[in-house]
């Protein structure tokens, strides 16, 4: 199984293709988008959204401090699709999550697209430029444990092949396969709690071959809840 959710620098321009071979992966992963029995969702479900220019989105700087432990952190992402809920999980990745939040708060990911969906595989966006390349101007690194495995619901950073495991900037994915079957490469920071039904709307709207939606898919805001 090939890498997988990658993420490049700004500077380097890269685009984080999704290394795969798509007949084998579909199969692997349940190519028909049904992994866990759900009915199949429909993306007529979804509002229809203009393609957002390239977002002029200055990130606030890296976070020095993780998350309170005492409490409980949630992305509630309100999409064209829907809305579904992201419980972070900072003891797993205390640097990306700190980030994650940060950024959110700030409204970095207000107004961005889903620029990568690949049915039976992973949702991916965090990208204010939309084209895969962006990022926040700065890295975080979380190396996940050796036994970590990316299941359905599962929430995990993006990075390129060169850097190293656990490296995450803005950019994230979320798992719809029931094993996407990828190596402890990737900062895992949370699962969807609520919401799998948005996701796989969003799934629904992605085309195998290209790897990209069918239509523009806004993250229209992300709102963080703490208790």
């Amino acid at each position: 199984m090939t890498r997988s959710g990658v993420r490049a620098r700004p500077r380097a321009r890269r685009l984080p293709v999704l290394l795969l071979a798509l007949t084998s992966l579909l199969a692997a992963c349940g190519g028909n988008g049904d992994d866990g029995g759900e009915a199949e969702q429909s993306p007529d479900e979804c509002a229809s959204a203009e393609a957002p220019g390239v977002k002029d989105a200055d990130a606030p700087p890296k976070p020095t401090a993780p998350l309170d432990p005492g409490q409980t952190h949630r992305l509630v992402f309100d999409t064209t699709c829907g809305e579904f809920t992201v419980e972070l999980d900072p003891e797993q990745a205390p640097q990306a999550t700190a980030s994650l939040v940060s950024l959110a708060r700030s409204g970095y990911f207000d107004g961005t697209l889903f620029h990568r969906v690949v049915p039976g595989f992973v949702i991916q966006g965090g990208d204010p430029t939309g084209t895969g390349s962006g990022g926040p101007g700065y890295s975080t690194e979380d190396r996940p444990a050796a036994e970590t495995q990316y299941t359905e619901g599962v929430v995990a950073m993006a990075k390129t092949q060169t850097e190293p495991p656990g490296t995450a900037g803005s950019q994230f994915f979320v798992v719809t396969a029931a094993d996407a079957g990828l190596p402890p490469e990737y900062a895992v920071v949370g699962r969807v709690a609520e919401g799998m039904d948005t996701v796989r709307r969003i799934e629904a709207l992605g085309d195998a071959q290209t790897q990209q939606p069918f239509r523009p898919i806004l993250i229209e805001k992300v709102t963080v809840e703490s208790e």
